[in-house]
């Protein structure tokens, strides 16, 4: 391209293919960080697919309806009747409300003919540090697309932005006590594919005077009413843990630190089940529902928009839900990662036969936008899927997740995450 055309988003992403990514400027950010400098250099081989080599282009319109949706959903999943239903269905341990309100969500969504289509809600979702990175890391295809690659403050700001909700959380438990040090958790950390991220956070942290370590949950200790490191006392821990409720025996000390109020966490049990359970999926989509809880005309009119139909599968539904499955994607309850998720054209007799022994939610089928990108020379479409990275309903960063196939995967030759550029 060497012109810019009056054209859509929508357009863009089915003509542009042009390479933006500066692999040069991306390895000499990541870098900077001491604990990914001997990764920086063979990130292409160890992770070749998680970043894509161009970006996803947007239109404005789409992301004021993404912002406006987020705000809706929140201040729907703060009403005192949504919350006892979701917490109903949780384990005891969801119930305790320290104040945090949860770090780096994320609200996945696919675009149609309609708009922007809310996928998902994750408590712990990924990426939001190495999206930053990678959309700093981006140049100009050519003089034409100049305006897309412009400086934009906001990103510019976006480790203060994060630096600042780290503080958020800190102060909602704990006031004006100096925040001193922090762990970054997850089941071997440094096997996760996103465990680059795990060390960016943790450099930002050191930059700003607090002490962090990622670490895994068993290197933990519960002693005397304390949660411990190696001696120290650790303040806040920044969970990335998909055993939600702490129950496995090796999240033992974590579990009974957050249950005393020992230790500041973020995301936490009570985050997920009020808003990544798949079961409330069902309650946002159901518009009589939220009328008698007395949501307002315009919420209302943005959830209809925005949310897909979902139902819970039970007895009295399966038999239709199986003959008109190919409408319906197939989710359960309290999955993450894409992981045991089925399009309902691809079901077999013995999944249906899984799935209807519960613990299942349908979700109306919202097919991803497409996005041409040059793939060594040969040209390929791919899905992709918008994730709006979220803190108290405000949206701080938009990233699309580029791939083939059923779900998002990093898998995918071109594929993984791409930054977002908004076309006016």
């Amino acid at each position: 391209m060497n012109t810019l055309p009056q054209t859509t988003a929508e357009a863009l992403n089915k003509h542009c293919y042009c390479r933006t990514l500066d692999a040069g400027k991306l390895q000499q950010q990541l870098a900077q960080d001491p604990g990914l400098a001997s990764m920086a250099g063979d990130w292409a081989l160890t992770r070749p697919h998680l970043f894509s080599s161009t970006v996803v282009f947007l239109a404005q319109s789409v992301v004021a309806q993404i912002d406006a949706a987020v705000q809706a959903l929140e201040r729907v999943m703060a009403l005192p009747a949504y919350q006892a239903q979701a917490l109903a269905r949780a384990p005891a341990l969801a119930a305790h409300a320290f104040g945090p309100v949860g770090m780096f969500m994320g609200y996945d969504f696919h675009l149609d003919a309609r708009g922007p289509r809310l996928i998902e809600v994750n408590t712990n979702a990924g990426g939001a540090m190495l999206n930053a990175v990678l959309a700093r890391a981006q140049q100009s295809c050519c003089e034409g697309m100049d305006w897309a690659f412009m400086p934009d403050p906001a990103r510019l700001r976006l480790d203060d932005t994060f630096m600042d909700m780290f503080a958020s959380e800190w102060q909602l438990q704990r006031g004006q006590m100096p925040l001193q040090r922090v762990v970054i958790v997850d089941d071997e950390p440094a096997a996760q594919y996103l465990y680059p991220e795990f060390e960016l956070c943790r450099h930002l942290l050191m930059q700003r005077g607090v002490q962090a370590h990622v670490v895994s949950p068993q290197a933990l200790q519960w002693h005397d009413g304390r949660l411990m490191l190696g001696g120290q006392v650790i303040d806040m821990v920044y969970n990335r843990l998909t055993d939600f409720y702490l129950t496995e025996p090796g999240h033992a000390a974590l579990r009974q630190a957050y249950e005393a109020g020992a230790v500041v966490m973020s995301p936490h049990p009570r985050a997920h089940a009020l808003y990544a359970e798949k079961r409330n999926l069902v309650t946002l989509s159901d518009a009589a529902l939220l009328q008698a809880w007395g949501v307002c005309e315009a919420d209302r009119r943005v959830l209809a928009a925005v949310v897909p139909l979902a139902l819970q599968v039970n007895a009295d539904n399966a038999a239709t839900l199986w003959a008109q499955r190919r409408q319906w994607f197939f989710k359960p309850d309290s999955g993450y990662g894409g992981k045991a998720v089925y399009r309902g054209d691809k079901l077999t007799r013995r999944v249906w036969a899984e799935i209807t022994a519960g613990g299942y939610v349908a979700q109306e089928i919202v097919l991803p936008g497409e996005r041409l990108v040059d793939v060594d020379g040969v040209l390929s479409d791919l899905k992709f899927d918008v994730r709006a990275y979220a803190y108290a309903g405000q949206v701080q960063l938009l990233a699309a997740r580029m791939y083939a196939g059923q779900t998002t995967n990093f898998r995918t030759q071109g594929g993984g995450f791409a930054p977002v550029v908004v076309v006016p």
